[in-house]
């Protein structure tokens, strides 16, 4: 089975040099290992090879592609653009010429899910390592195939085409494909695709690296960061605490700067207590070279999800306790390390539940048997939600 590493972090705490170390150190233990990176710049100076949609390998088992967005945009475009020709026509719209596309802002999300998708479906790789956004992106980023599948599942619901069978003879009225069917077969295609890279995401091989510069600012945003991925499933295998100084120096200055980094770091190991924090030191300047960058994580261990990734994904989903019998109430208890009471919300709207954790949302659906229940409180307890239920009469067996 195909691991996935995905690497994000604060902006500007070396997340791409540090993804670029792992991939290069799983390489070199003999894995073959995919880097897919965005950026452009440190992943070359770095790797000491210059990256570009093509893949290149810049070390033994070790392959390397920056994602060309542009090129994925124009693609998609041009074919959706063809198989809604039919649509456009009755409209008397013009299709656009290739040298008219601009990419979009955020097509750069779809071409990266699109390309790790594609890198599992090869079966090529034993690890592939995700270069991702900045943290607060890197979440909506993951979070986007399911909730472009419940979008989807929304305004084109399969119970809509009962009526298909119809559309072969208004299509012959018409002399055109009518464009209801082009919308539903670009739909079913765009549900595939989401369908398929939400499975990468969630598989049990899956998990998310943080990589922070330990320090007094940031504190919260990285508690949201926790809390966000928790909310939508996503498992830590690691924080790497990044550039860190040595400790002891005879400089008061760097004395100082090592000592508030020592308390941070002391206070992020609290923080995220249950996940290994690993520590990579400051170089003075930016690794230079394969040695160096390979260097950096020395001493630190390949976190394999391994046996325990199947219960830390059944865990996410969250787990009901029957307390029926001696409190009359049935307890949905949610995994959220990292929530504030003060940045958490929570909705009940039909047979969902709308959970909010700072900036994040999700919608969960209600297991089966809490359907039949009202919501009668909540609290934040150890690092999870805990969404109390009392059983609706009407709607309860009676035998109960």
């Amino acid at each position: 089975m195909t691991r996935t590493v995905l690497v994000t972090g604060p902006g500007g705490a070396g997340r791409t040099t540090v993804a670029a170390a792992t991939a290069l150190a799983a390489a070199r233990r003999q894995q073959r290992t995919l880097f897919l990176t965005l950026e452009s710049g440190v992943p070359e100076a770095v790797l000491g090879t210059p990256l570009s949609g093509e893949p290149v390998a810049p070390a033994p088992g070790l392959t390397a592609a920056r994602v060309d967005t542009a090129e994925h945009f124009r693609r998609e475009f041009l074919g959706f653009q063809e198989r809604a020709a039919a649509a456009f026509d009755l409209l008397g719209a013009t299709p656009l010429d290739e040298d008219e596309l601009i990419e979009l802002p955020g097509a750069e999300i779809f071409a990266l899910l699109h390309a790790l998708r594609a890198a599992h479906e090869a079966g090529s790789w034993d690890l592939v390592v995700v270069d991702l956004p900045p943290a607060d992106r890197a979440v909506r980023l993951l979070a986007l195939p399911e909730q472009a599948r419940r979008g989807l599942r929304r305004l084109l619901p399969a119970e809509r085409q009962a009526a298909r069978a119809l559309r072969p003879v208004l299509a012959q009225l018409a002399g055109v494909p009518m464009p209801a069917q082009k919308v539903y077969e670009t739909a079913a295609r765009w549900e595939n695709e989401l369908a398929a890279v939400q499975a990468v995401i969630e598989a049990p091989g899956t998990t998310v690296r943080l990589v922070v510069e330990p320090g007094p600012a940031g504190a919260a945003d990285l508690r949201a960061t926790r809390a966000g991925l928790a909310l939508f499933g996503h498992r830590l295998d690691a924080v790497v605490a990044n550039r860190l100084l040595p400790v002891g120096s005879a400089d008061p200055f760097l004395a100082g700067l090592s000592g508030r980094q020592q308390v941070a770091l002391k206070a992020l190991r609290e923080e995220f207590a249950g996940v290994p924090v690993h520590e990579v030191p400051h170089l003075g300047r930016d690794p230079q070279g394969q040695e160096e960058l390979a260097g950096l994580l020395d001493g630190v261990p390949d976190e394999d999800p391994g046996e325990s990734a199947a219960a830390d994904t059944a865990d996410t989903a969250g787990t009901v306790e029957d307390r029926l019998a001696t409190d009359g109430l049935l307890v949905w208890r949610l995994p959220l390390p990292g929530a504030t009471r003060d940045a958490l919300g929570l909705v009940r709207r039909g047979d969902e539940l709308i959970v909010t954790v700072g900036p994040f949302r999700r919608i969960r659906t209600l297991p089966s048997v809490l359907r039949r229940c009202t919501v009668s409180g909540a609290g934040l307890r150890d690092g999870a939600l805990h969404v109390r239920f009392t059983p609706d009469p009407d709607l309860w067996p009676r035998d109960r």
